[in-house]
């Protein structure tokens, strides 16, 4: 049984556990860390001999019972480690020890701190595949001047270059969850790797402050970054309008504010 605490929606459909594997890179030597392994409905299709997958499961019970599994039949489960332990808490760099590829069926209450913890190993990650809730799928992908776009988009398009592949619909679930999903891909680098920040995280913390009141100007919410003046100025110099919002800034627009007035 699904533990409604915890989130629990599992991919019960085979043919859209299908169509998902069909659009994941499964190359020779690599490594991928599933988050949110449940009793394998995944885990099966990605594991190969040539490929060691690292399977993460929070619920100690389906933890446990995938352990039980791959030992009892470990060439079924090539190259498969089961890790029980939150997600949010792993150091994923450390227990896949290289480069790494992601897939993740998420809990949708916790898919924002779950990207942002992974983020925080961006240099050793080549792809995250996540299936989401669509709402937020469509807010991580919306682009500047669109009512979606927002602090999550700015923060996962900083770090990777993310795609809606496939809109899932609830019946693919057991129990089905009450809104639709989605499956995105998101290929690291993304705009981070033009803009040459030298602080990520202050760099977002200023993002975030520019996004904290949406019905505000940009000038009103950059006050705690300086003067009237000096906003003006800012703004001037990066050709925004005084009341330019920050739902119509691109990255590229943060980054020069945020070198003028950081």
């Amino acid at each position: 049984m699904a533990r409604q605490r915890l989130g629990q929606h599992f991919l019960a459909d085979s043919g859209w556990r299908q169509r998902i594997l069909q659009t994941l890179p499964r190359g020779d030597g690599e490594t991928w860390v599933e988050i949110g392994a449940g009793h394998g409905e995944m885990t099966r299709l990605l594991a190969a001999p040539q490929r060691r997958l690292i399977a993460v499961e929070t619920d100690a019970r389906l933890a446990a019972g995938l352990r039980a599994a791959v030992e009892a039949s470990p060439e079924e489960w090539p190259g498969v480690e089961v890790v029980h332990g939150d997600a949010l808490a792993l150091d994923l760099a450390q227990v896949a020890g290289g480069e790494l590829r992601v897939y993740g069926n998420l809990p949708y209450y916790i898919t924002s701190p779950i990207l942002m913890a992974l983020f925080r190993c961006a240099a050793r990650i080549q792809s995250i595949h996540i299936v989401i809730q669509l709402e937020v799928a469509v807010r991580i992908v919306a682009r500047p001047g669109g009512r979606d776009y927002g602090y999550l988009s700015a923060a996962c398009q900083f770090y990777s270059r993310p795609e809606i592949l496939l809109r899932i619909p609830p019946g693919a679930f057991r129990p089905p969850p009450k809104v639709a999903s989605a499956l995105v891909r998101m290929d690291l680098p993304g705009e981070r790797a033009k803009l040459a920040i030298q602080d990520d995280e202050r760099f977002l913390r200023f993002v975030s402050v520019c996004f904290a009141q949406k019905r505000k100007t940009l000038r009103n919410n950059l006050r705690p970054f300086g003067n009237a003046d000096q906003i003006a100025n800012a703004l001037a110099s990066c050709s925004l309008r005084l009341d330019a919002r920050a739902e119509q800034l691109s990255l590229a627009d943060f980054a020069k504010l945020f070198v003028m007035l950081d």
